[in-house]
């Protein structure tokens, strides 16, 4: 029994090829009490222009629980669901207090809490980044595996316009520490949409990739980790694994 909701995107991870879908991106938000959801599968880049949200727009739609998803967050489009998108994205002015209205409602976590949590619990949530310490790049396979090099042939073949999808040939992620008095630090992967778009920007732009890798963390680490912003990481569980990574960022200036 599907249900409408109405959710402001906050996050979308980097499409990932699938064997049952034609891609999957995960996308995140807030619903209007500021609890978290997540949406998947969004064949995104395949849906009409038209439905196609930008983070911090207000998007309703018909969903229903995923069922083969333990999560308590996780829901996806019911079959032939309609994306409105209900107006622009809210505005960052007065230090983003529109966005901070939803993103805090429920408040904040650490992740040292939530490393303690199963993901059958809690498998989103927003915490607090007391000190960035470092940001990672660390070179990975340049393609796809075999197995869906060959889906994608046999998609081209047989299948409706397969759109090609660049593989980021790093991993980038986070180590920082959280609010927790105690915190040990935390090293965690990043798979925000945005880097990886930034990252193929760069690249193209200087046409190099240890100058691409460098832009990208002066983004990721000196822009949104400076000393006078307050960082906030979206935080969700990869359901295979139960393990944590960083989905988003969030980056008001820090406030007496």
């Amino acid at each position: 029994m599907g249900q409408k909701a109405r959710v402001l995107i906050t996050v979308m991870t980097y499409p990932m090829p699938s064997v049952t879908y034609r891609e999957l991106v995960c996308t995140g938000g807030v619903r209007e009490d500021g609890s978290f959801i997540r949406l998947y599968p969004i064949d995104y880049r395949y849906n009409p222009p038209w439905e196609w949200y930008r983070k911090y727009q207000w998007i309703e739609l018909d969903i229903e629980k995923n069922v083969k998803d333990i999560r308590p967050e996780s829901f996806r489009p019911t079959p032939n669901a309609k994306i409105e998108i209900l107006g622009p994205p809210l505005s960052t002015k007065d230090n983003w207090c529109a966005r901070k209205r939803y993103v805090f409602a429920k408040g904040t976590k650490t992740m040292c809490g939530l490393n303690g949590v199963s993901q059958e619990i809690c498998s989103m949530g927003i915490v607090g980044v007391r000190e960035a310490i470092d940001f990672k790049a660390q070179p990975t396979s340049r393609d796809w595996k075999p197995a869906w090099k060959r889906l994608f042939m046999q998609r081209t073949l047989f299948g409706p316009d397969q759109k090609p999808l660049e593989k980021v040939p790093y991993k980038f992620s986070y180590v920082y520490k959280c609010y927790e008095p105690s915190c040990p630090g935390h090293n965690m992967m990043i798979e925000d949409w945005e880097i990886g778009l930034l990252y193929r920007r760069m690249r193209d732009k200087f046409q190099d990739e240890k100058i691409a890798v460098q832009k990208v963390k002066e983004t990721f680490l000196d822009r949104i980790c400076a000393p006078d912003v307050d960082t906030h990481f979206y935080v969700g569980t990869i359901l295979k694994h139960g393990t944590w990574v960083v989905i988003g960022t969030f980056w008001p200036k820090k406030q007496p």
